[in-house]
């Protein structure tokens, strides 16, 4: 059995209010005054306030957790209240944070709420997780679960991960000093592109809110000792069969991070390590390098709009899927769809001395694209900067954003 052992509870008590609240944990022997009064003891920090954020928070809050930390910095958006429960229509454009406080302490005042917002960076992960007995990594990109798992293993500390996309989960407990760590499993980051983000390919609703409240389990099985963690173990859900595969994990000695000669001692620069940005909101360029000569040209859909109704013949391709061509598209000015995986099967097709602005949904795979076409002749390429996304809300506002 795994769990917190340095977890006291000689200094807490339990007010009526409190028992009766928590009295379905309370006649559970398993659980009992002293897991509930450890739960009250505990101090837990959740990494993003998003699809796996959202359940975290609440299933904590309620189960009784002390202190909840939360990092995020983001702002509630329309495309958020699919599958983040903690925020409704009405707080569309207010700081994630804010509505979480408000929904937390308004399910649980007993429970403390600090916030954190600012990104999560190497220069700030240690500083904010020492205070907390517990990790929990509601992330959905690499270079954030490479950080959150590098700054776990060198505080000590048990990372609760979760990941998932589109009807795909995955759950592990990673502790160095009890088990395997991230990088026992995954020495290296895919290469970049290869694995879409959940903007870019989608998740099914539901699924954040089953890998969260998993995560907020293991939590409480870590805090209270209840049951056996998932430490050495990792859980692959299919949620369009509600499959179920679990896989034994193993502590790589010769892991860079937690082996016995470690080579990775303090944190680094992981949107480098990886190849991507970490946020949305990041000022990493996908590797392209300031002076480089492949550096992608920008051209804004106010440029856009402005060379197309003085007349200059540009040709537009869309490289995205074809269902999101169906939410919408620049068919009406002569776009054509080659989606990002199919680009260099029609190579061939397009003409190398023609003017080409190559869009998707914010800039991303086009910015891609062009890297792609550019050392095959193509000389004269412009990306569509933030995507049909940001053409519809500068441009043509008919258009919807997704």
């Amino acid at each position: 059995m795994s769990f917190l052992k340095h977890l006291t509870t000689d200094h807490i008590e339990l007010s009526q209010e409190e028992v009766r609240r928590y009295s379905r944990h309370l006649i559970m022997p398993e659980v009992g005054i002293e897991g509930q009064k450890k739960l009250k003891a505990a101090s837990v920090l959740i990494v993003g306030a998003g699809g796996l954020g959202s359940p975290l928070a609440m299933y904590l809050a309620a189960a009784g957790i002390g202190r909840i930390g939360i990092v995020d910095y983001d702002t509630v958006d329309y495309t958020n209240l699919q599958r983040q429960l903690l925020y409704t229509t009405a707080d569309v454009g207010r700081r994630k944070l804010d509505v979480a406080k408000e929904r937390i302490q308004a399910m649980n005042p007993h429970v403390q709420v600090d916030l954190y917002n600012e990104p999560l960076t190497s220069a700030n992960a240690l500083r904010l997780f020492e205070p907390f007995d517990l990790i929990i990594d509601g992330t959905d990109n690499f270079p954030t679960r490479y950080l959150v798992n590098d700054a776990c293993v060198m505080l000590g500390k048990p990372n609760v991960y979760g990941s998932i996309f589109r009807f795909e989960g995955q759950i592990a407990v990673f502790w160095a000093e009890e088990g395997p760590c991230y990088r026992c499993l995954y020495p290296e980051p895919p290469p970049p592109g290869l694995v879409p983000s959940c903007a870019e390919g989608g998740v099914l609703g539901v699924l954040p809110g089953i890998v969260g409240t998993l995560q907020a389990l293991e939590a409480v099985k870590l805090i209270t000792g209840v049951g056996e963690a998932m430490i050495g173990r990792l859980m692959l859900f299919d949620a369009a069969y509600m499959e179920f595969t679990e896989l034994n994990l193993r502590k790589n000695p010769d892991c860079n991070v937690c082996g016995s000669n470690p080579t990775v001692t303090e944190l680094i620069d992981y949107e480098q390590f990886c190849g991507m940005p970490a946020h949305d909101h990041s000022t990493y360029n996908n590797g392209v390098v300031e002076e480089s000569d492949v550096l992608v040209r920008q051209l804004s859909p106010i440029q856009l709009k402005e060379r197309l109704d003085e007349g200059d013949n540009l040709t537009i391709i869309d490289v995205r899927e074809p269902h999101e061509w169906e939410i919408s598209n620049l068919e009406n000015l002569g776009a054509r769809l080659i989606p990002k995986g199919d680009i260099l099967a029609h190579v061939d097709e397009l003409d190398r001395n023609a003017e080409m602005v190559i869009q998707c949904r914010t800039g991303g795979r086009s910015a891609a694209v062009i890297r792609q076409l550019e050392p095959l002749g193509f000389k004269k390429l412009w990306n569509l900067d933030g995507g049909i996304n940001r053409w519809a809300k500068e441009v043509d506002t008919s258009l919807p954003t997704y």
